[in-house]
Protein backbone atom coordinates (compact mmCIF):
# COMPACT_ATOMS: atom_id res chain seq x y z
CA UNK A 1 0.00 0.00 0.00
CA UNK A 2 1.01 3.53 -0.64
CA UNK A 3 1.20 5.84 1.65
CA UNK A 4 0.88 9.81 2.33
CA UNK A 5 2.06 12.00 5.10
CA UNK A 6 -1.06 13.96 6.99
CA UNK A 7 -0.11 16.38 9.16
CA UNK A 8 -2.74 17.24 12.14
CA UNK A 9 -3.35 20.01 14.13
CA UNK A 10 -0.45 21.76 15.18
CA UNK A 11 0.78 21.38 18.81
CA UNK A 12 0.67 25.05 21.04
CA UNK A 13 4.01 26.20 22.58
CA UNK A 14 3.95 27.34 26.20
CA UNK A 15 5.68 30.65 24.82
CA UNK A 16 6.14 31.31 21.02
CA UNK A 17 10.03 29.93 19.52
CA UNK A 18 11.54 32.52 17.38
CA UNK A 19 13.36 29.71 15.23
CA UNK A 20 13.36 30.10 11.58
CA UNK A 21 14.55 27.06 9.46
CA UNK A 22 13.85 24.84 12.35
CA UNK A 23 15.15 20.85 12.50
CA UNK A 24 14.80 19.15 15.47
CA UNK A 25 17.11 15.99 16.54
CA UNK A 26 15.80 13.66 19.46
CA UNK A 27 18.57 12.43 21.63
CA UNK A 28 19.14 10.51 24.75
CA UNK A 29 15.55 11.88 26.18
CA UNK A 30 16.44 15.62 25.06
CA UNK A 31 14.88 17.13 21.65
CA UNK A 32 17.47 19.83 20.17
CA UNK A 33 15.97 22.27 18.29
CA UNK A 34 18.32 24.27 15.49
CA UNK A 35 18.03 26.59 13.57
CA UNK A 36 18.50 30.68 11.55
CA UNK A 37 18.06 33.09 14.48
CA UNK A 38 21.67 34.38 15.15
CA UNK A 39 23.97 36.61 13.53
CA UNK A 40 26.60 35.50 15.38
CA UNK A 41 26.05 31.12 14.20
CA UNK A 42 23.61 28.79 14.73
CA UNK A 43 21.26 28.82 17.94
CA UNK A 44 20.13 25.46 19.76
CA UNK A 45 17.36 24.89 22.35
CA UNK A 46 16.28 22.22 24.35
CA UNK A 47 13.25 20.48 25.46
CA UNK A 48 11.92 17.03 26.95
CA UNK A 49 8.23 17.67 25.88
CA UNK A 50 8.13 19.51 22.70
CA UNK A 51 6.26 22.21 24.25
CA UNK A 52 9.12 24.41 26.61
CA UNK A 53 12.41 25.23 25.09
CA UNK A 54 15.30 26.57 26.62
CA UNK A 55 17.64 28.75 24.79
CA UNK A 56 20.66 29.77 24.73
CA UNK A 57 21.81 26.15 25.81
CA UNK A 58 25.27 25.42 23.17
CA UNK A 59 28.64 25.21 24.24
CA UNK A 60 29.58 27.75 21.22
CA UNK A 61 30.42 31.03 22.51
CA UNK A 62 26.87 32.86 23.53
CA UNK A 63 25.20 29.56 24.17
CA UNK A 64 24.99 29.20 20.33
CA UNK A 65 25.72 25.17 19.25
CA UNK A 66 28.02 26.95 16.65
CA UNK A 67 29.64 30.25 16.81
CA UNK A 68 31.27 32.12 13.82
CA UNK A 69 35.01 32.41 15.20
CA UNK A 70 34.63 28.41 14.47
CA UNK A 71 33.55 29.09 11.34
CA UNK A 72 33.60 29.98 7.49
CA UNK A 73 31.84 33.03 6.89
CA UNK A 74 31.04 36.48 8.92
CA UNK A 75 27.42 36.38 8.64
CA UNK A 76 24.08 34.71 7.06
CA UNK A 77 24.31 31.62 9.41
CA UNK A 78 20.66 30.02 7.90
CA UNK A 79 19.19 26.56 8.07
CA UNK A 80 21.52 24.12 9.94
CA UNK A 81 20.65 20.13 10.75
CA UNK A 82 22.81 17.66 12.77
CA UNK A 83 23.51 14.07 12.61
CA UNK A 84 24.66 11.16 15.06
CA UNK A 85 27.70 10.33 13.17
CA UNK A 86 30.88 8.07 14.29
CA UNK A 87 32.68 9.76 17.01
CA UNK A 88 29.68 12.67 17.85
CA UNK A 89 27.57 14.85 15.51
CA UNK A 90 27.84 16.57 12.34
CA UNK A 91 26.25 19.98 11.50
CA UNK A 92 25.14 21.12 8.01
CA UNK A 93 24.60 24.52 7.25
CA UNK A 94 25.37 28.01 5.61
CA UNK A 95 26.99 31.10 5.83
CA UNK A 96 27.39 33.64 3.54
CA UNK A 97 25.70 31.20 0.46
CA UNK A 98 27.85 28.44 1.07
CA UNK A 99 27.32 24.77 1.98
CA UNK A 100 29.23 24.02 5.53
CA UNK A 101 29.88 20.83 7.90
CA UNK A 102 31.55 21.23 11.29
CA UNK A 103 31.90 18.69 14.01
CA UNK A 104 31.26 17.82 17.75
CA UNK A 105 31.35 15.57 20.40
CA UNK A 106 28.12 16.65 22.06
CA UNK A 107 25.31 17.96 20.47
CA UNK A 108 24.80 21.44 22.05
CA UNK A 109 28.45 21.65 20.35
CA UNK A 110 30.57 23.33 20.63
CA UNK A 111 30.03 22.66 16.62
CA UNK A 112 33.93 23.77 15.10
CA UNK A 113 34.47 23.41 10.89
CA UNK A 114 37.78 21.50 10.82
CA UNK A 115 38.81 23.17 7.79
CA UNK A 116 37.23 27.03 7.34
CA UNK A 117 36.26 26.67 3.85
CA UNK A 118 33.15 25.84 2.11
CA UNK A 119 32.35 22.72 0.31
CA UNK A 120 31.51 23.82 -3.21
CA UNK A 121 33.12 26.78 -4.70
CA UNK A 122 29.45 28.05 -6.00
CA UNK A 123 27.28 29.76 -3.79
CA UNK A 124 24.71 27.32 -2.29
CA UNK A 125 22.17 27.27 0.68
CA UNK A 126 19.83 24.38 2.79
CA UNK A 127 22.28 21.89 2.85
CA UNK A 128 19.84 18.07 4.06
CA UNK A 129 21.42 14.80 4.42
CA UNK A 130 19.79 11.52 3.23
CA UNK A 131 21.26 8.07 4.36
CA UNK A 132 19.47 5.02 2.74
CA UNK A 133 19.08 2.22 3.85
CA UNK A 134 22.62 0.71 1.95
CA UNK A 135 24.22 3.12 4.01
CA UNK A 136 25.13 5.56 0.96
CA UNK A 137 24.66 9.63 2.32
CA UNK A 138 23.22 11.69 -0.30
CA UNK A 139 23.11 15.69 0.11
CA UNK A 140 20.65 17.72 -1.36
CA UNK A 141 20.85 21.17 -1.40
CA UNK A 142 20.01 24.61 -3.27
CA UNK A 143 22.45 26.00 -5.60
CA UNK A 144 21.69 30.05 -6.32
CA UNK A 145 21.39 30.13 -9.80
CA UNK A 146 18.30 31.73 -11.31
CA UNK A 147 16.52 31.36 -8.53
CA UNK A 148 17.30 28.59 -6.27
CA UNK A 149 17.17 25.39 -7.60
CA UNK A 150 17.90 21.95 -6.12
CA UNK A 151 20.57 19.87 -6.31
CA UNK A 152 21.57 16.37 -4.91
CA UNK A 153 25.22 15.24 -4.33
CA UNK A 154 26.60 11.90 -2.88
CA UNK A 155 28.67 12.42 0.12
CA UNK A 156 31.75 9.98 1.75
CA UNK A 157 30.06 8.50 4.62
CA UNK A 158 31.79 10.39 6.96
CA UNK A 159 30.49 14.21 6.14
CA UNK A 160 33.67 15.59 4.76
CA UNK A 161 33.74 14.99 0.94
CA UNK A 162 31.54 15.20 -1.61
CA UNK A 163 31.52 13.14 -4.60
CA UNK A 164 31.49 15.30 -7.82
CA UNK A 165 30.59 13.30 -10.56
CA UNK A 166 27.35 12.10 -8.79
CA UNK A 167 26.02 16.01 -8.32
CA UNK A 168 22.87 16.25 -10.57
CA UNK A 169 20.14 19.15 -10.96
CA UNK A 170 16.83 17.53 -9.08
CA UNK A 171 14.63 20.54 -10.35
CA UNK A 172 13.94 24.55 -9.94
CA UNK A 173 10.63 26.09 -9.45
CA UNK A 174 8.27 25.35 -12.63
CA UNK A 175 4.78 25.02 -11.49
CA UNK A 176 2.20 27.81 -11.01
CA UNK A 177 1.98 28.00 -7.30
CA UNK A 178 5.89 27.74 -7.64
CA UNK A 179 5.98 30.70 -9.78
CA UNK A 180 3.17 32.93 -7.97
CA UNK A 181 5.75 35.53 -6.43
CA UNK A 182 7.15 37.12 -9.85
CA UNK A 183 10.41 38.58 -7.87
CA UNK A 184 10.77 35.19 -6.33
CA UNK A 185 11.31 31.68 -8.24
CA UNK A 186 12.77 29.50 -6.06
CA UNK A 187 12.60 26.04 -5.27
CA UNK A 188 14.14 25.46 -1.37
CA UNK A 189 14.44 23.81 1.39
CA UNK A 190 14.68 20.07 0.53
CA UNK A 191 14.09 17.35 2.80
CA UNK A 192 13.94 13.61 1.37
CA UNK A 193 12.75 10.51 3.52
CA UNK A 194 11.44 7.18 2.60
CA UNK A 195 8.25 5.40 2.75
CA UNK A 196 7.39 1.81 1.78
CA UNK A 197 9.75 2.23 -0.60
CA UNK A 198 9.27 5.33 -2.39
CA UNK A 199 11.61 8.21 -2.04
CA UNK A 200 9.36 11.82 -0.76
CA UNK A 201 11.18 14.93 -1.28
CA UNK A 202 9.29 18.02 0.27
CA UNK A 203 10.59 21.86 -0.57
CA UNK A 204 9.96 25.03 -0.43
CA UNK A 205 8.62 27.61 -2.89
CA UNK A 206 7.41 31.00 -3.67
CA UNK A 207 10.22 33.12 -1.12
CA UNK A 208 9.82 33.27 2.44
CA UNK A 209 8.91 36.69 2.40
CA UNK A 210 5.65 35.75 0.64
CA UNK A 211 2.45 35.09 2.83
CA UNK A 212 2.32 32.03 0.12
CA UNK A 213 5.71 30.67 1.01
CA UNK A 214 4.29 27.17 0.98
CA UNK A 215 5.62 23.42 1.14
CA UNK A 216 5.36 20.82 -1.95
CA UNK A 217 6.44 17.29 -2.45
CA UNK A 218 8.11 15.24 -5.13
CA UNK A 219 8.38 11.28 -5.34
CA UNK A 220 11.27 8.99 -7.09
CA UNK A 221 11.94 5.25 -7.02
CA UNK A 222 15.33 5.70 -6.74
CA UNK A 223 17.27 8.03 -4.49
CA UNK A 224 19.01 9.09 -7.64
CA UNK A 225 15.82 10.12 -9.43
CA UNK A 226 14.08 11.04 -11.88
CA UNK A 227 11.80 13.19 -9.14
CA UNK A 228 7.56 13.95 -9.81
CA UNK A 229 6.02 16.66 -8.21
CA UNK A 230 2.45 15.70 -6.74
CA UNK A 231 0.21 17.06 -8.94
CA UNK A 232 -1.71 18.24 -5.57
CA UNK A 233 0.75 20.91 -4.63
CA UNK A 234 1.03 22.87 -2.27
CA UNK A 235 0.42 20.38 0.70
CA UNK A 236 0.79 23.07 3.54
CA UNK A 237 -0.06 26.72 2.78
CA UNK A 238 -1.89 29.21 4.93
CA UNK A 239 -2.53 26.42 7.73
CA UNK A 240 -3.51 26.78 10.97
CA UNK A 241 -4.33 29.98 10.79
CA UNK A 242 -0.74 30.76 10.14
CA UNK A 243 1.26 32.47 6.79
CA UNK A 244 4.73 32.11 5.26
CA UNK A 245 4.62 28.36 6.50
CA UNK A 246 7.72 26.62 5.03
CA UNK A 247 11.54 25.60 5.36
CA UNK A 248 10.55 22.17 7.48
CA UNK A 249 11.96 19.19 8.59
CA UNK A 250 10.68 15.51 9.89
CA UNK A 251 11.87 13.97 13.13
CA UNK A 252 10.82 10.79 15.25
CA UNK A 253 8.99 11.78 19.05
CA UNK A 254 10.41 9.99 22.45
CA UNK A 255 7.30 7.35 21.16
CA UNK A 256 8.70 6.39 17.60
CA UNK A 257 6.18 9.05 16.10
CA UNK A 258 6.43 11.40 13.00
CA UNK A 259 6.50 14.90 13.67
CA UNK A 260 6.96 17.68 11.41
CA UNK A 261 8.71 21.34 12.46
CA UNK A 262 8.09 24.21 10.00
CA UNK A 263 8.12 28.00 10.25
CA UNK A 264 5.73 30.80 9.97
CA UNK A 265 5.39 34.26 10.05
CA UNK A 266 5.45 35.77 13.32
CA UNK A 267 1.87 37.74 12.33
CA UNK A 268 0.28 38.17 9.33
CA UNK A 269 1.23 41.65 9.25
CA UNK A 270 5.11 40.89 10.59
CA UNK A 271 7.47 38.22 9.00
CA UNK A 272 10.11 38.41 11.72
CA UNK A 273 11.19 37.08 13.92
CA UNK A 274 9.78 33.46 12.17
CA UNK A 275 8.43 31.30 14.43
CA UNK A 276 8.92 27.72 14.62
CA UNK A 277 5.58 25.35 14.90
CA UNK A 278 5.47 21.54 15.57
CA UNK A 279 2.20 18.86 14.04
CA UNK A 280 2.03 15.33 14.23
CA UNK A 281 2.52 13.48 10.94
CA UNK A 282 0.92 10.16 10.10
CA UNK A 283 1.39 8.03 6.85
CA UNK A 284 -1.86 7.17 5.18
CA UNK A 285 -2.64 6.05 1.05
CA UNK A 286 -3.16 8.45 -0.96
CA UNK A 287 -3.93 7.16 -4.53
CA UNK A 288 -1.06 4.86 -4.94
CA UNK A 289 0.96 7.88 -4.90
CA UNK A 290 3.77 8.89 -1.81
CA UNK A 291 2.95 12.58 -0.88
CA UNK A 292 2.58 14.64 2.19
CA UNK A 293 -1.44 15.56 2.84
CA UNK A 294 -1.63 18.52 5.32
CA UNK A 295 -4.71 17.39 7.49
CA UNK A 296 -7.60 15.40 5.60
CA UNK A 297 -7.80 16.86 2.14
CA UNK A 298 -5.31 16.53 -0.27
CA UNK A 299 -4.87 19.11 -2.84
CA UNK A 300 -6.74 21.94 -0.41
CA UNK A 301 -4.26 24.02 -0.33
CA UNK A 302 -3.98 24.57 -3.92
CA UNK A 303 -4.33 27.90 -5.91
Amino acid sequence: MAAVCCLLPALSFAAPVPLADPFVLYDGGTYYAYGTGSADGIPVMTSTDLKNWTPGAGGAKGGLALHKDDSFGERHFWAPEVYKVEGGYAMCYSAEEHVLFAFAKSPLGPFVQEEKKPLFDFKAIDGSIFRDDDGCVWLFFVKVENGNVIYQVEMERDLRKCRPETMRKVFGATEKWELRNPNCHVAEGPFVVKVDGTYVLTYSANGYTDKDYALGAATAKSVEGPWTKYAGNPILRRRFGLVGTGHHSFFRDAQGKWKIAFHAHNTHDKIHPRLMHIADVEFVDANGTIVPDIGSRIGEASF
